[in-house]
C-alpha cells in the first residue's frame, strides 16, 4: 500500500465482517449451500468499496493475511467446483489461470539417438 495512506479496515474483525456480508449477499436466501451470483476477488472488492489491487495488497499485511487467504480461497473453490457443475468453463478456467496460478502443462518424451528417454515438459500459460 503506499506509503501514509490510511487503512480501510483498522481491524481484522472489520474486515472479515465486511467479507462474510460479501459471501452472504451472494448466497440464495432460500438455500444457504447456493449462490444466485458468482464469488469472485473483483465482486469482493467491489462489495469492501475498495480496488480488486488493494484487496489483494491487504494479503501483505501479517494482520491480514490469512483472513485475505481465506477469502481468496473460498472464492478459489467455487471456481474449481465449477469446474465439474458448469455449463461453460472457459471462463473458470480463465479465471483460474490468472488468479491461482494454474497451468497448462504437456508432457513429451523424446528418445536420444542412443535410447534413452528424456521427459519434456512444456508450460503454457
Amino acid at each position: 500500500m503506499a506509503a501514509g495512506r490510511p487503512l480501510k479496515f483498522k481491524s481484522v474483525t472489520e474486515l472479515q465482517n465486511a467479507i462474510d456480508l460479501y459471501f452472504l449477499s451472494c448466497e440464495d436466501p432460500e438455500d444457504n449451500k447456493k449462490y444466485i451470483r458468482p464469488l469472485t476477488i473483483t465482486g469482493l472488492a467491489n462489495a469492501l468499496d475498495t480496488s480488486r489491487e488493494t484487496l489483494l495488497e491487504y494479503e501483505d499485511r501479517p494482520e491480514f493475511v490469512d483472513t485475505i487467504k481465506r477469502a481468496k480461497g473460498k472464492i478459489h473453490q467455487y471456481v474449481e467446483e465449477y469446474l465439474f457443475v458448469g455449463k461453460n468453463q472457459t471462463g473458470a478456467i480463465f479465471n483460474l489461470k490468472n488468479n491461482y496460478n494454474w497451468k497448462d502443462k504437456n508432457e513429451t518424451e523424446l528418445s536420444n539417438p542412443d535410447g534413452n528417454l528424456k521427459t519434456i515438459i512444456i508450460q503454457k500459460s
